[in-house]
């Protein structure tokens, strides 16, 4: 039986369905640890403020005092892929990050988010890094600018996805040749691989972020 069966809808696909399910995660861990603030946190709200509290430094540390202004994306984005990629542990659960369709839209909202920032920070003169330091290598600069900031939502999308669709397709075969034992080790594997690639992915982002920040101070 489906283990979303009760509220499985036949019309969504399923990682649109797995999806809901790890925002509804999100929500109701945000409840916990606000309904009842406590100047002394305990439980639900102690865990929200150490990661909370972990994931600002992580920002901090890698972008500087200015990465404070991204916390609300990458905290966002942070947090919903390694939600989405821990559920996937669960029999009979996929991940919405084994699905290309996810990945991607994750991707594209790094990508836009970047330049959105460098042109907020920079102004349309913004635009300048794709044109190359002098006029008559615009030409040259230009195809090659927008191929590399082209390729960063590509290798976002298809790094996240290969990794965890990977993982899935190799658990499910294991589990289909010795149900008991061997895949023990693959689900230890699987796990650290959700951690990582939700580390990669998070990193890769601030990176772009940082660097379309510093445009404007060039």
């Amino acid at each position: 039986m489906h283990p979303l069966l009760f509220f499985h809808n036949p019309y969504l696909p399923d990682h649109v369905t797995y999806s809901l399910v790890t925002m509804t995660i999100l929500i109701v861990f945000a409840y916990l640890a606000t309904r009842r603030m406590d100047l002394y946190p305990k439980s639900w709200q102690n865990i929200a403020e150490v990661v909370i509290v972990g994931t600002g430094k992580f920002i901090t540390d890698t972008m500087g005092p200015e990465g404070k202004k991204m916390f609300p994306v990458i905290a966002t984005l942070g947090l919903y892929i390694l939600v989405s990629n821990l559920i996937g542990l669960f029999p009979g659960f996929t991940s919405p990050t084994a699905n290309l369709n996810t990945t991607v839209s994750l991707a594209l909202v790094v990508f836009f988010t970047t330049h959105a920032i460098g042109i907020r920070a920079h102004g349309w003169k913004y635009i300048k890094q794709f044109l190359g330091p002098v006029w008559w290598l615009t030409p040259l600069m230009l195809p090659i600018e927008i191929i590399s900031h082209l390729a960063r939502p590509l290798s976002l999308s298809v790094r996240l996805f290969g990794n965890m669709e990977g993982g899935h397709i190799v658990l499910g075969v294991l589990f289909f040749l010795a149900p008991l034992f061997v895949p023990l080790p693959i689900m230890a594997l699987k796990l650290i691989i959700a951690l990582i690639q939700t580390l990669v992915f998070v990193i890769l982002s601030m990176m772009y972020f940082a660097g379309a920040m510093e445009e404007a101070h060039h």
